[in-house]
């Protein structure tokens, strides 16, 4: 008998307790004149809160902002907003300029009812504090004083230096498929054209991306990028010497790693006073990191590129290496 009450403190136990829910809300400063926000969220539970019929999010724009509250000493602000829908999640940016002397922002979001995480970074990059809301609540006084401060020169150092963290040391797939281009060839020529081709094709899409005119899933350009990693490790294997077709292959491979570059930008978000310094330093950024990683390359097998020995001993087995791992890229990155 004494299983029943103990049921019963259960249940309402759990009728206590706060339901994590599946929204996420992210707020990142990328100067100290701009500041976004992206929630990610159930789509059709959304739109089923704020209406009766099934209809696009952007035709709820006046109700949706509604429940939204980001304010800057305690005045709300109407943010830009932009919106989209894949698989089933909704993805809502937000994005508007800080008030002059503005000291403290706070937000709330009442599109939902269950405990959602709230992270916020003083600029891109950063490691962000996350706290957990509920539906309305208010997050923490955030102190603007710790948004960097410096103005363009600021924005264009913080972006070169993010391009380049995001080859040295966290892109390793990328850092592979540059070294793949380096282990066929014993000529600096033949490297120097390749990579020109990859930087001038990723430049294209990552400008087009950025500014809304491609657009394709992660989900989709994240194995290709993989595949060409080890298309190029494969062919090293099976080809003595480079063919003329290869830079035109390297600059379709190269559209695929700017819409890469791409997701990582938005991410990090860019500040909308500053977006073309921003947009060109980490790019510079990218190709600084690009660089070194070649420059490394000669310097640890470029001095034997010439013997007889260095295609067997070195460039056959680190390109098996790189297309093995590649390879195990593209299969984990369809599963996930």
């Amino acid at each position: 008998m004494r299983i029943l009450p103990a049921l019963t403190a259960l249940c309402c136990l759990a009728a206590l307790a706060h339901e994590i829910g599946t929204t996420r809300v992210s707020v990142v400063f990328p100067s100290e004149r701009s500041w976004e926000a992206e929630i990610v969220t159930d789509a059709q539970s959304l739109v089923e809160k704020m209406s009766p019929t099934q209809v696009p999010l952007e035709r709820l724009d006046a109700i949706f902002r509604k429940r939204i509250n980001a304010e800057f000493d305690g005045v709300r602000v109407e943010p830009r907003a932009a919106y989209r829908v894949s698989d089933g999640v909704a993805f809502i940016r937000l994005s508007g300029a800080v008030p002059a002397g503005a000291r403290k922002f706070t937000w709330s979001y009442g599109w939902t009812f269950a405990t959602y995480a709230f992270s916020l970074r003083p600029w891109p990059g950063a490691s962000p504090s996350t706290e957990w809301l509920e539906g309305r609540q208010t997050s923490a006084p955030f102190d603007l004083a710790a948004v960097p401060r410096g103005g363009r020169l600021a924005t264009a150092a913080r972006y070169l230096r993010l391009g380049f963290t995001h080859i040295i040391p966290h892109g390793l797939d990328h850092v592979l498929f540059v070294l793949g281009l380096c282990l066929l060839t014993r000529h600096w020529r033949a490297v120097f054209w390749q990579v020109s081709a990859f930087t001038a094709a990723h430049t294209i899409t990552l400008g087009l991306s950025i500014h809304g005119l491609v657009s394709v899933k992660p989900e989709i350009v994240e194995p290709l990028i993989a595949l060409s990693i080890a298309y190029v490790a494969v062919e090293n294997i099976f080809l003595a010497e480079l063919r003329s077709w290869r830079v035109a292959l390297v600059f379709l491979f190269g559209l695929l790693h700017g819409l890469g570059f791409a997701g990582v930008l938005r991410e990090l978000g860019l500040p909308q006073g500053e977006f073309v310094t921003a947009l060109l330093s980490f790019n510079a950024g990218v190709e600084a990191g690009q660089l070194a990683v070649i420059a490394a390359a000669f310097l640890l097998a470029g001095w034997w590129a010439n013997r007889s020995w260095y295609r067997s001993w070195v460039a056959t087995p680190a390109s098996a290496g790189i297309a093995c791992i590649a390879i195990y890229w593209t299969f984990e990155r369809l599963a996930f």
